[in-house]
């Protein structure tokens, strides 16, 4: 009897020990989409500062523009590379729109979040000097955004 005791023990503990990576990988996952997730939307309340302008909802503030776009350009600093694990994809979890073609095309990712990259840093060059180029250097970000979010993303259901 004592042996069946030792052995279920043993058993169990085995089980228990080979769950925990399985819970581990999970919540890494989780953290990796939650993470991206603030990112972006961080990323999408500057832009809609600097998009109201633009588009004339908001009245033209330099400083404002000014403070939106450096804080865009700040954002570039994060790294990213731990937000975007394999199978943090929307037909491996739920709670992402983010399409499994995003880890076979990494190469073209990546050139799509340079483009991103050397959008903002021309907004925060101009963002201050005035409503008529602030208007092109938005609508050259919010077209970085869209050429990445029409390839790689999941439309909303």
């Amino acid at each position: 009897m004592h042996m069946r005791r030792t052995l279920a023990a043993a058993l169990a503990a085995g089980l228990a020990v080979t769950a925990l990576p399985a819970v581990s990988h999970a919540d890494a996952i989780g953290d990796a989409i939650a993470a991206r997730k603030a990112d972006m939307q961080l990323r999408r309340h500057y832009l809609m500062v600097l998009g109201a302008m633009a588009q004339g909802k908001a009245p033209y503030d330099a400083e404002a523009a000014r403070r939106a776009a450096a804080s865009l350009e700040a954002l570039l600093a994060i790294d990213r590379s731990r937000m975007w694990p394999e199978g943090s994809d929307s037909f491996s979890v739920d709670g992402t729109r983010a399409k499994p073609e995003i880890w076979d095309n990494l190469p073209d990712v990546g050139a799509k979040g340079k483009a991103f990259g050397a959008a903002v840093k021309e907004l925060a060059a101009v963002a201050d000097g005035g409503l008529d180029k602030l208007r092109p250097a938005v609508g050259k970000l919010a077209g970085a955004c869209k050429a990445c979010h029409e390839k790689y993303r999941e439309p909303k259901q």
